[in-house]
This record gives structure tokens, sequence and C-alpha cells, in this order.
């Protein structure tokens, strides 16, 4: 196997940053390559190994070097999802090609990440309702929450309007502490924290207060008109179709809106069907609503939330199988 030497100089970062207190940082990548050998002296790094192994490791250091420069900060989480390469969350750059949707809190840059994450950016500019379908942390709802918020900036709407069923999802939320609002926040919550990633507080405040952004359960839509607004319905596999119904019905001639779901998590009584399911195979015809269907491939959360994923579908086709085995 041939060994390959290669000699970087480190220059214009703190290389304790960089390297981590007693190398805990280059201890990551020690770890993960344990073909190589890294050592460092001041602004020298020597990586030594076999050459594709040797490559790899420059690489990473190179995008290390890169990501501390821009961001002035270097996590050893950032390090290990570098490493792990397939989570398109690993770079915290802003790669040439992607449209900046909204600049959030402290210069934060929010941006679409994957492929299927810039058809639902460029959906919404070309339909009035779209579906955005797909397992846990594919950025539906972020996104979502960006495009509204980069909507009310541009005043091409007046308000946000962001929603979800408040359905049980094994507590009881009629035991649960406090009064209404206090029961119902927490199921609004996650609206709340993509808000505040690109709100100031201060100024979120005074959105809410003053209702240009509302957040509140779906059964507060009824009997309303919701115009010149930009609608999130969020974890919409927990409505039920008549829900649906009442919620797509209250749309204003000036109303965009995102329906948010993920059809694997569905936690309505076992005998009440999706609201989400079912709309969007009824409805998905009509021009002007479309459905975009997100994967375990657009997961930017944890790198491990993709192999949770898989490990969970795969575990699904297997059963499937026995079941319909066992029948036979």
């Amino acid at each position: 196997m041939t060994q390959s030497e290669i000699v970087l100089t480190i220059e214009n970062v703190d290389h304790l940053t960089l390297y981590g207190e007693n190398n805990t940082k280059l201890n990551v990548l020690r770890k993960a390559f344990p073909q190589t050998s890294i050592s460092s002296r001041g602004s020298l790094l020597r990586i030594t190994g076999d050459k594709k192994s040797a490559q790899e490791v420059k690489a990473k250091i190179e995008m290390m070097v890169k990501i501390l420069r821009e961001k002035n900060e270097l996590t050893i989480q950032t390090i290990e999802d570098l490493i792990h390469g397939s989570n398109p969350y690993v770079s915290t750059l802003i790669p040439e090609n992607k449209t900046v949707l909204v600049h959030g809190r402290e210069g934060k840059v929010i941006y679409a990440k994957t492929k299927n994450q810039i058809r639902l950016v460029n959906a919404i500019e070309e339909n009035d309702v779209v579906f955005a379908i797909g397992p846990a942390g594919t950025g539906k709802t972020y996104t979502a929450v960006a495009l509204a918020v980069r909507a009310l900036k541009n005043r091409s709407v007046k308000k946000i309007i962001l929603t979800r069923p408040a359905v049980e999802a094994g507590e009881s939320l009629g035991f649960l502490p406090g009064d209404l609002k206090e029961k119902i926040d927490p199921y609004l919550r996650p609206l709340y924290d993509a808000l505040d990633d690109m709100i100031p507080a201060e100024k979120l405040a005074q959105y809410i207060e003053s209702r240009i952004i509302e957040i509140a359960p779906l059964a507060f839509m009824r009997g309303r008109t919701l115009d010149n607004a930009f609608i999130i319905l969020d974890e919409a596999q927990n409505s039920t179709s008549l829900q649906m119904k009442m919620f797509l019905t209250r749309l204003g001639p000036s109303a965009k809106c995102i329906i948010t779901g993920d059809l694997s998590q569905i936690d309505l009584p076992y005998h009440q069907s999706s609201g989400l399911k079912h709309a969007s195979k009824i409805l998905n015809r009509i021009h002007g609503i479309t459905t975009i269907e997100l994967s375990i491939d657009d997961v930017v959360r944890h790198r491990l939330v993709k192999e949770i994923l898989k490990a969970y579908d795969d575990n699904h086709v297997k059963r499937t199988k026995t079941e319909k085995s066992e029948e036979e």
C-alpha cells in the first residue's frame, strides 16, 4: 500500500481552537482514521499514512480550518458530522448555488440545504398550497417558517399564522398543569423554536403581541378567513379529514399555505384516518396545489437521525414480510 506524507501550514486561525485542548479535536480525527498518523507542531501539521486516507484527512482538516475562519468556532459535533460527510448539515458554510431565505438572529444565514428543501422553496413560489411530507429531521417545519418570515419581511403578506393539531402523543392534555394556554404551548413549542432562530426576541414578542405572528391550535381556526397571510399547518398527519377540510376552506384569496407532516408518526386514535394522507391524495391534481415529498436523504439533524430512521424502516419492512409469510 502506497504511503504518503502531507505537511500542512495552518495559518490565520487559533491553533488551540482548531486542535482542541489537549488535542481533543485532533483525537476525533485520529479515531476516525486509525490508519493515519496526525501530529502538530505550531503552525505545521503532518499527516502520514496510506495515500487515500491521508488525502481524506487533509480534506477534513482544510474544511475545519475554513469553518473556523468563517464562523469563528468549531465544535466536536461539527467535526464528527464532517467525518460522516453524507449529512448535508455538516457544512456550516453557504454553497455558492444556494439562495438565502432569511438572515436570522446574530447574522445566522438560513437557506435550503437539500435538494427537496430547494424544491419546497420553488414550489411555494409557484403554488398557493404546498404539502411537505417526510420523516423527522428533514427541515419541513424549519424551511416553511423561514419562507413565512421571508414573506413577512418582504411585505408580500401582512401576517404569519402557525398552527398545529393539539393531539395527545401518548400524553394526556387534560392532566398537564396550568390553564388552556399553558396546556397547549408544549404542542406549539417547535414553532416558537424555529421563530426564535430567525427573529430577535424583542421583535418576536412585539409581533406576537400585535398578532402579526399568531401561533394557535388548529381548532382555533374554525370560522375564520385567513387572508394576506402565510399559513403553516404543522404536524398535519394528526389532523382528521374534517379538520383538514375546515382548515383548507379558511384560505383567503391572498394566502399562501404550507402543510407539513410525517405519515410514519400518526398519533390519531386507531379508528380515525389522517387528514394529511387523505387531502394530499385527493387534492394534488388541483392547479395551485402540489406535494413535495422529503426523504431520509434530506435529514439535517444529528447524523444519527438518518441511521435511526433507516433502522426503523428496515425493521418495518422485515416485520411486514414476516407477517405476510405467517398469513400464507
